[in-house]
């Protein structure tokens, strides 16, 4: 265990200069225990890090904050399957470069998203076609005032479009520790998004998906360690067919997708593009000039500037489609997590 200084800058993506009560880094589950202790002691809150890629810091954390570095990779092959069991302070992308290195296709679709292992559960994170569900076997979940270890099947994760349990039932006084995937050996391309469409299903390789993917997110995605930012800052929302077909009616060429459950799936990026948000800044944020999904640190932003530029960018879009975009994003008190959607109401 490392005590660091109380500085989040560098574990915030958004790079915001905030600061915590304490830090510590930790490598092995004991040590989680030892500090989660250590923090109910002094009366702290406690906070859970990894890479700090999906959370929005609105104040200084007058907690603890925990990071997340419990490494470890080990491989069980079975005639079908490869199973993997990650420690849940890998690095995401490092993970699927590294198994593509190894022969083992499957996250390809999956490269470049930033984060942890231990934070894609969290998130149920997705991009091209796959989401971590199409490959999560179960997750290891530490009870930080027991120590005893849960292992939640996939079906118990209660994965949904960017959600999980892990946002509810298991986000205070639990941990995530390790994850486990199963990549099959009968391996299929999944190439119905973006410019992946373009590629031969009959020829491709895993290793082509990974570099098409890369390509694409570097092309209209700004890196955090030149502009600060969480990635995609809103949910795509989905609404009812109904819904759908009026604003198909004003707008015949929105992005859509129909659910299984017959509800339709939006752009949030096409809806803030049609307000003519790209580049709009308030204060230090702004939205990105290529992705309007994207709220960025342009210059020296603090926390309010962030808020203020996502509840202007919320209400544009309701005002315009009638549609209420929901954060993506974790927003972070003094205190802890609070709703993201009322902190923007």
């Amino acid at each position: 265990m490392t005590n660091l200084t109380s500085s989040l800058h560098l574990f915030n993506s958004f790079s915001l200069s905030v600061t915590a009560a304490d830090m510590e880094i930790v490598t092995e589950p004991s040590e989680l225990i030892s500090a989660w202790e250590k923090a109910k002691k002094a009366g702290l809150p406690v906070l859970i890090l990894g890479e700090g890629s999906n959370v929005l810091f609105l104040e200084d954390f007058a907690g603890s904050v925990l990071i997340n570095r419990i490494k470890g990779i080990d491989i069980q092959e079975t005639e079908t399957s490869w199973e993997l069991h990650i420690g849940a302070g890998e690095n995401w992308h490092q993970l699927v470069a590294w198994t593509l290195s190894q022969g083992i296709p499957g996250l390809e679709n999956l490269a470049l998203i930033p984060g942890c292992v231990g934070s894609a559960p969290i998130q149920n994170i997705g991009a091209y076609g796959i989401e971590l569900k199409n490959v999560c076997a179960y997750v290891d979940v530490l009870a930080l005032d027991s120590g005893s270890v849960l292992r939640l099947s996939a079906e118990k994760c209660q994965f949904d479009y960017r959600e999980s349990i892990f946002k509810h039932q298991y986000r205070n006084g639990f941990a995530i520790i390790a994850v486990g995937l199963s990549l099959k050996k009968a391996w299929q391309p999944v190439l119905t998004y973006g410019e992946l469409s373009r590629l031969d299903e009959h020829s491709v390789t895993a290793g082509q998906i990974f570099d098409a993917v890369c390509a694409m997110r570097r092309a209209k995605l700004p890196d955090p360690a030149i502009e600060g930012n969480a990635g995609s800052f809103f949910k795509n929302p989905i609404i009812s067919m109904h819904q759908a077909d009026k604003l198909l009616e004003l707008y015949p060429g929105a992005p859509h997708y129909l659910q299984p459950d017959g509800n339709v799936k939006l752009a949030a990026g096409w809806l803030i593009d049609k307000c003519g948000l790209k580049g709009y800044r308030i204060g230090g944020a702004a939205v990105h000039d290529r992705q309007a999904l994207v709220l960025i640190n342009q210059a020296d932003a603090v926390s309010r500037d962030i808020i203020e530029l996502a509840k202007y960018v919320r209400n544009q879009v309701a005002g315009k489609f009638g549609v209420w975009l929901e954060p993506e994003v974790r927003f972070i008190s003094s205190m802890g997590e609070v709703d993201a959607v009322g902190v923007l109401s």
